[in-house]
């Protein structure tokens, strides 16, 4: 945009944020080195190898631009670092105080809604225009009310209760509202339980998961670290304006759109999966719900499984030890992403399992990959002054990073021997995360069920080694006397818990750990830092490229264009995720990317992954549509990144398809089901799309973030009428597409119903997504932005 500014002939320093923009460096750290007491250290020097050329992009940024701090890689995740050191609450310039409030370019910024900060993702497209003085706009969302009564049971966690929350609110519909938690069981939940609520929002559908300030978020506060004076100003100001809950006073009846209510006593034990967060399965029903799985046809809740083929066993060579996979076999057991690690509680719970398992003489078996990364520096303070680091380790469960790893695709690879025996023999295994996404292809490629649990049960499935066991009747394994030990046996009662967190997290830990976070390390320290306002491009880079969005920028703008005569490059059905319009995780060896990485002289040990390149557009371009997972209708049931190119009938990868349709001077769209671009708030899944030249995305049903990305790029999103679809309207992708869309702006409204013909004359009518009155297209930064 500088640049663009420049060539006009204008100032380019006016290209700078106008409101504060904090941005934290928290995605490019993998898991390359697991079990090992110096993981951290040698996965950050990969890190740091890998990115230095983007670290050193990001670094000329941070005194490039002025009113933005820059979090270096190392320190946490945004969220985690946003909850802990970054929100505050109320702001106090100059004695003018106003409610803290934050848009972040990641779905999960809803995670500061715990604290009772208005918060949530629109993406780097809205984001950029936020921090550049435009104004955001949205529809005024409806309010679902989401009464809490009563307690947690023993040994429940705060991940059964989001995982409960997340099922029971997807089912209501909350897509594009808001939803704020009240009653009496809220002063039952810690602030962390409150905000590994709130992280999951996106899960669940909502713009924000809200909790309002009370007591506990003003405990919480003094616990991290903010000082008595400031809290007090806090609540002061917000019992001033009516914004503080107390409930030791008599409530007033809320009105809200909707209503729904949890008794906090009925949540039970559970994970979610093997494909959404949503899939819900109690803990005493996973067995017979995964032999359902390998029965089920080809599915969300399915693997088709021959009968004869379920109970296989492939034995294979680990490391000069005998091993063994069957299906359901875990083989990535991590403690992962910003949903959990920010929990002292299910943290320290886990740690507690894993020395309760130590101490009845069982270990996890070496070949399932276990990790830990915590999303702050804090986490291993607490973990040391408990003593509890120590079990973690011998459980395998070494510190790796700090930052989003297994949840974001930056798992790693497995080891060698534990891929052939997956790939050879066309076995279903399996990843237990305590993330909060497990959409196909998003873990690891070679993790076809993954589940969502919390950290004491991933650490309970890592010690029996498959998800394919009834923790009620079956035991883990056989300790030390040869006895057999259950689960009932290393699971720590809710008072255990409360006793080690009362003793170990400690205000100290969060002022010392923050003290030192814009310090860096070592490594981001001796980045050299060019002084100019204008980014000097390397040609030769292939992880920061130029983008060609504004090279042929005039001072007027170019106003709608047409859409004639366009074919369909995909044809897709429901729940197709920005993970699979724009995957972040490893780049395949024989993709589009791999081979515009190869042709550049990069081996491919350092291809690296698609979050740490997507600052080069040729390769996300490459990689748009290339989760090995997808399912496109025009290829009949076979899985993977392909698709048809119509007029010829050639099966292409989507990005050669692509390329041949501009080439040829054609437009593309999308034709799509329900939930399209449901999951992370990637704007790649919009800037992508873009680049391939597709117009148009025709849909049942966006989610939210994605739908306003699509705008943001020039993209109509465009949905069906009620009760139609593609295939009610006998529509098979092979047609070809006019929209016709007013070309004068002022005749363009928003909702408004847009025809549609093909060219064997069938004409459709669909209502246009352009939501609001204003849309701003922009570029791209990960950042959280307090406003």
């Amino acid at each position: 945009m500088r640049d663009a500014l420049a060539k006009l002939g204008s100032d380019a320093n006016k290209i700078n944020p106008l409101v504060p923009v904090d941005l934290v460096i928290d995605h490019s750290v993998q898991v390359d080195v697991a079990r090992s007491s110096n993981a951290l250290q040698s996965n950050m020097e990969l890190e740091f190898t890998r990115n230095r050329e983007r670290f050193g992009f990001l670094k000329w940024g941070s005194t490039a631009f002025q009113n933005m701090l820059v979090v270096p890689p190392g320190s946490g995740i945004v969220h985690q670092v946003n909850l802990e050191y970054l929100g505050r609450v109320v702001f106090n310039t100059d004695g003018i105080m106003y409610p803290d409030s934050v848009v972040g370019t990641d779905s999960h910024t809803t995670m500061i809604d715990g604290l009772g900060v208005a918060g949530w993702g629109v993406g780097g497209i809205e984001a950029e225009a936020t921090m550049l003085g435009q104004p955001m706009s949205m529809v005024l969302p409806g309010v679902v009310g989401f009464k809490l009564t009563g307690k947690l049971r023993n040994g429940v966690t705060a991940t059964d209760l989001v995982l409960t929350v997340t099922q029971m609110l997807r089912k209501h519909g909350v897509v594009g509202k808001f939803v704020e938690f009240h009653g009496e069981g809220m002063g039952k939940l810690s602030l962390a339980d409150r905000a590994t609520i709130a992280n999951m929002s996106p899960e669940y559908g909502a713009t924000m998961g809200f909790f309002p300030v009370d007591h506990v978020t003003l405990d919480y506060l003094r616990l991290t670290g903010r000082s008595d004076e400031t809290v007090s100003m806090i609540e002061a100001y917000l019992r001033a304006n009516n914004m503080f809950v107390d409930y030791n006073e008599p409530q007033l009846e809320r009105v809200y759109s909707s209503y729904l209510a949890l008794d906090l006593d009925e949540v039970e034990p559970c994970i979610s999966g093997p494909k959404r967060p949503h899939d819900r399965v109690t803990l005493k029903d996973m067995k017979s719900d995964w032999h359902a799985c390998l029965d089920n046809k080809v599915g969300f809740k399915g693997f088709a499984v021959p009968k004869e083929q379920q109970d296989k066993v492939v034995k294979f060579d680990f490391n000069g030890q005998p091993a063994e996979l069957k299906h359901g076999s875990v083989v990535i057991a991590a403690i992962t992403s910003c949903t959990n690690t920010s929990n002292p509680s299910v943290m320290l719970g886990a740690a507690l399992v894993a020395k309760k398992a130590c101490e009845l003489g069982l270990e996890v078996k070496p070949w399932v990959k276990t990790s830990l990364a915590p999303g702050s520096g804090v986490v291993t303070k607490y973990l040391l002054k408990s003593g509890l680091q120590e079990y973690f380790n011998k459980q395998g469960f070494h510190l790796v990073g700090y930052g989003c790893t297994t949840c974001i695709g930056n798992s790693g690879e497995l080891h060698e021997s534990v891929s052939a025996a997956i790939t050879e023999n066309d076995v279903v295994a399996a990843a237990v995360l305590s993330g909060n996404r497990n959409f196909e292809g998003r873990v690891h490629p070679l993790t076809r069920a993954n589940y969502l649990a919390s950290p004491p049960l991933v650490v309970a499935y890592a010690l029996a080694g498959t998800v394919d066991i009834d923790f009620e009747k079956e035991p883990i394994g056989v300790g030390k006397d040869g006895k057999e030990v259950f689960f009932r046996d290393i699971w720590p009662t809710t008072e255990e818990i409360a006793e080690v967190v009362q003793s170990s997290v400690l205000p100290d830990m969060f002022k010392s750990t923050y003290e030192a976070i814009t310090k860096g390390n070592p490594m981001w320290n001796q980045l050299p830092v060019p002084e100019a306002s204008l980014y000097s491009w390397d040609s030769n880079s292939t992880y920061i490229h130029e983008p060609p969005y504004f090279k042929d920028m005039t001072m007027s703008p170019p106003g709608p264009h047409a859409v004639k005569n366009a074919y369909c490059l995909l044809n897709f059905g429901d729940s197709i995720t920005t993970d699979h319009i724009s995957p972040a995780g490893s780049i395949h060896r024989d993709s589009p990317a791999a081979k515009y990485l190869l042709e550049r002289g990069v081996d491919r040990k350092d291809f690296n992954s698609y979050g740490s390149r997507r600052g080069n557009d040729e390769v996300m371009a490459r990689g748009t549509f290339a989760n090995i997972r997808i399912v496109n209708k025009f290829l009949g049931g076979e899985v993977g990144p392909k698709t048809i190119h119509v007029p010829t009938g050639e099966k292409l990868s989507v990005f050669d398809a692509a390329t041949k349709y501009k080439s040829e001077g054609h437009d593309t769209i999308i034709l799509a089901g329900a939930e399209y671009g449901s999951g992370s708030s990637r704007d790649w899944a919009a800037k992508g799309p873009m680049l391939l030249g597709v117009k148009a995305v025709i849909s049942k049903s966006f989610e939210r973030i994605h739908r306003s990305n699509l705008v943001g790029m020039g993209i109509i999103p465009l949905c069906f009428k009620a009760s139609e679809d593609a295939d009610s309207l006998g529509l098979t992708g092979h047609e070809r597409y006019t929209i016709n869309l007013p070309t004068d702006v002022s005749e363009i409204r928003p909702g408004q119903d847009v025809t549609i013909t093909t060219d064997n004359d069938k004409s459709f009518t669909c209502i246009l997504r352009f939501d609001t009155e204003w849309s701003w297209p922009t570029t791209t930064m990960e950042a959280s932005c307090p406003m």
